[in-house]
């Protein structure tokens, strides 16, 4: 009888574990909902930025439209377009387009990991009162790294770019704060 009841308790035991062990597995499945096959649209988002600066004689006006395709529940990938005007009086008035490809990674759904390779057409007029106008036409890349808060649709982070050259470069730091919204 004892060894009928050692088996019992053996039984029992690995069941229980069994239980634990595949209670754990139905937790992890919960993340990753996966999608329809050939259903291109449900998992894509649309987002972007639009910019407004003004002030004594300055202008800068910019519209950023994007699009990103979720991979999975945890990488994305997207392109982004880039059309922008800025002027100071009397000195100088660009035009900017582009475009990006972008890369997101979700480790966890609070955090967003970004690549960003950004090329950029600038076309700028130089104005010099009594002097000589020139005008410059020029392409600029930057790659952007960057980390970020994510809560919802909403992820709030800096990125670096890379690439930056203080003497080349359209932006003034490397160092760049940014928010990105998805719907």
């Amino acid at each position: 009888m004892k060894k009928n009841h050692f088996s019992i308790v053996f039984k029992s035991f690995f069941m229980i574990l069994a239980l634990i062990f595949s209670s754990g597995m139905m937790a992890q499945q919960k993340y990753y909902i996966p999608q329809k096959q050939n259903d291109f649209w449900s998992n894509v988002q649309f987002g972007g930025g639009v910019g407004l600066s003004f002030g004594s004689g300055y202008t800068d006006i910019s519209l950023l439209p994007s699009m990103i395709y979720n991979v999975n529940p945890i990488v994305s990938v997207g392109v982004g377009l880039q059309f922008g005007y800025v002027a100071s009086k009397n000195e100088y008035s660009s035009f900017l387009y582009g475009g990006s490809l972008i890369g997101l990674i979700n480790p966890i759904p609070e955090i967003q990991l970004s690549a960003e390779l950004e090329q950029i057409n600038v076309n700028t007029d130089y104005k010099y009162i009594g002097g000589p106008s020139f005008s410059d036409n020029f392409w600029n890349t930057a790659l952007f790294l960057g980390a970020g808060y994510r809560t919802g649709n909403v992820t709030i982070g800096i990125r670096y770019d890379v690439l930056h050259d203080d003497n080349k470069s359209i932006y003034g730091e490397a160092f760049m704060p940014f928010v990105r919204v998805y719907f």
